[in-house]
C-alpha cells in the first residue's frame, strides 16, 4: 500500500499551523490550480472532529468529487482525515504537529490505495504517487507561507 511521508519545518506557533492545516478556506487557496472547491458539509472555516467536507476538483484532467471526514483529533497535536467517498479505493491522511526550537514541525503521513486494481497499482508507480506528493508539498508551502507571515490573520482572526 503506497505511503507518503513529509516533514515541513514552519517558523510559527504550533496552534497557528494546526488551525491553518484544517482551514477549508486555506485549502481552497492552496489548490487553485485544481479548482478545488468545498461543495457540501463544512465549506468554510475550520473543520473539526466528525465533520465532513465534499470537494469538487479537477485532477489529471478529470473533474471528481471526494468526501472526507475528520476521524481523529487532538488539538493542537494531530488530526486525521479519511476518505468516505471518492476515486481512491481508500485514503487516510494523518497530520502531526510538534514543537521544535524553530517553531513547528508538521508531519504528513498519507496512506492510500489507488482504484482499478492492477491498473491503479501500475498508474501509482508511474505517476500517481509523485502527483500526490507534489500536491501535498504545494499545500504545505502555502501553509508555511501563511503561518510565517501575517497572512494567517486573514483566516484565523
Amino acid at each position: 500500500m503506497p505511503r507518503i511521508e513529509l516533514e515541513t519545518i514552519i517558523k510559527a506557533d504550533r496552534k497557528i499551523v494546526f488551525d491553518l492545516s484544517r482551514s477549508i478556506d486555506l485549502h481552497m487557496k492552496s489548490t487553485e490550480s485544481t479548482h478545488e472547491t468545498a461543495i457540501s458539509g463544512k465549506t468554510k472555516g475550520l473543520i473539526g472532529l466528525n465533520e465532513t467536507v465534499t470537494w469538487k476538483a479537477k485532477h489529471l484532467g478529470v473533474y471528481q468529487k471526494l468526501t472526507s471526514k475528520i476521524t481523529e483529533y487532538e488539538y493542537p497535536k494531530y488530526f486525521v482525515d479519511e476518505m468516505l467517498k471518492g476515486i481512491f479505493k481508500r485514503f487516510r491522511h494523518e497530520h502531526y504537529f510538534k514543537n521544535i526550537a524553530e517553531g513547528t514541525i508538521m508531519i504528513d503521513v498519507f496512506d492510500y490505495e489507488a482504484p482499478l486494481g492492477l491498473l491503479g497499482k501500475t498508474a501509482d508507480r508511474i505517476f500517481l504517487k509523485n502527483y500526490m506528493k507534489n500536491f501535498l508539498l504545494k499545500r504545505n508551502l502555502v501553509i508555511k507561507d501563511f503561518a510565517e507571515t501575517e497572512k494567517w490573520k486573514e483566516l484565523l482572526i
